[in-house]
């Protein structure tokens, strides 16, 4: 049997294949954003190689993400950033096609003296 029938095959007998997942970031460069995005989608792309991850410029205090359209995380909300972990298990949710929680949880900014 060829990989590919294969692949079929255990999709058939139950196993959910991976659903594809695209992440947006919108973060506040003016307000030094783009380094805690670069950290994070590099994160992303480690543990989910296949990932597709964008950033937009977005307003003052920005840093929102959203997972297929659907916001996940918002430092206007929490005034904080999120957890790698947070957001590694939210694409996992996402791929599993599981439904998405908010993240709620979130490290404080950085305050540079």
């Amino acid at each position: 049997m060829s990989g590919e029938a294969g692949d079929e095959a255990e999709a058939a007998a139950g196993a959910e294949p991976e659903r594809r997942v695209r992440i947006v970031v919108e973060y506040c460069e003016p307000c030094g954003f783009e380094p805690t995005y670069q950290e994070l989608a590099s994160a992303v792309k480690e543990e989910y190689p296949d990932i597709e991850i964008e950033s937009r410029l977005g307003g003052t205090g920005a840093f929102e993400i959203e997972i297929n359209g659907q916001l996940v995380f918002s430092k206007l909300e929490n005034g904080g950033f999120p957890y790698e972990k947070d957001l590694i298990e939210a694409i996992r949710r996402a791929r599993n096609g599981e439904p998405l929680e908010k993240i709620t949880n979130s490290r404080p900014p950085c305050v540079i003296l």
